[in-house]
């Protein structure tokens, strides 16, 4: 995989699951368990996008 495909998956990754988090957030003060559902699946998103940034720094460039 290239290099400048792996940060745009990264960033589109992290903004992307704090995106969703904030929406479950939101969501959350009318239906609690579809809040949890978007907090838990944007914080998951999140956490790849974070380590496709460590993924990112260990890796040789080409």
């Amino acid at each position: 995989m290239k290099t400048s495909t792996i940060e745009t998956l990264t960033w589109v990754l992290v903004y992307g699951g704090l995106l969703v988090v904030c929406l479950g957030i939101a969501v959350r003060r009318t239906a609690e368990s579809l809040g949890t559902v978007l907090m838990a699946g944007g914080g998951v998103v999140a956490a790849a996008g974070f380590a496709l940034i460590y993924v990112r720094s260990r890796r040789k460039d080409d």
